[in-house]
């Protein structure tokens, strides 16, 4: 009587198995590379909220070197794990990319990430297409299974944005640069109304953006004690 299993089966499970513990280690290992220069440059940006906006310079020409390894380990994973389904692996490194986003999108908002040698105007916010552009990957793909930057990845390292740029009107006043803090109001309260034309099914974007009304409120403090002490800049003075 023949066997009622192919003894061979279980040797292609063995196989399938040692090759995604292989893929998922080659993943880890440059994931863990994209780790430390996030943190790094996390490291780096934390800085301005004790550095004057006169000062910005001198901290860009590191925070750029860290994103710069930055984007060079994004372009090392994105040729990885384009070789296998997307949607199998990207949990593994979808938060990782929204930190590495957020800082690019920090840096270039403060004035960073110029094509001159000197810091750019404050205020510039990078689009989906802009991050992609820097990260050199694509974005939002639709029409083939490879590594992407994601509508959702990105609107999370926008929000981070905000939770730093929140802490920063409040220690930009402490540095005596008021114009900081009611552009940094400006800026928050039209991302704020932006989301909210946005239909979201992601439950965790769906929360975080519900967050942000907390930063609206923080730094609206910030500036209607500014107000109250007649301390807010009049343009053109």
């Amino acid at each position: 009587m023949p066997p009622m299993i192919d003894p061979a089966l279980f040797d292609q499970l063995k196989s399938k198995i040692e090759e995604d513990t292989s893929i998922r280690k080659e993943l880890d290992q440059i994931l863990d590379d994209l780790n430390q220069h996030v943190s790094y440059t996390q490291g780096l940006l934390s800085r301005i909220h004790s550095t004057p906006r006169s000062k910005y310079a001198t901290l860009f020409s590191q925070v750029e070197g860290g994103i710069n390894k930055e984007i060079e380990t994004v372009g090392r994973l994105s040729e990885f794990a384009s070789q296998y389904p997307y949607y199998k692996y990207n949990h593994k490194w979808n938060r990782m990319v929204q930190d590495a986003i957020s800082t690019v999108i920090l840096c270039a908002w403060l004035g960073g990430m110029s094509t001159d040698s000197t810091p750019g105007e404050v205020g510039r916010l990078l689009t989906l297409e802009d991050i992609g552009q820097a990260f050199k990957v694509p974005v939002n793909l639709k029409d083939r299974d490879a590594f992407h930057i994601t509508i959702e990845e990105y609107l999370l390292g926008l929000i981070a944005v905000i939770d730093d740029l929140s802490r920063l009107a409040v220690n930009s006043v402490t540095l005596g640069d008021n114009a900081m803090a009611v552009q940094i109001s400006g800026f928050i309260k039209d991302l704020h109304a932006g989301f909210q034309v946005l239909n979201l099914k992601n439950d965790v974007l769906r929360k975080r953006v519900d967050s942000i009304k907390y930063a609206v409120k923080k730094v609206e403090d910030v500036v209607y004690d500014l107000s109250l002490r007649n301390l807010i800049p009049q343009e053109g003075k």
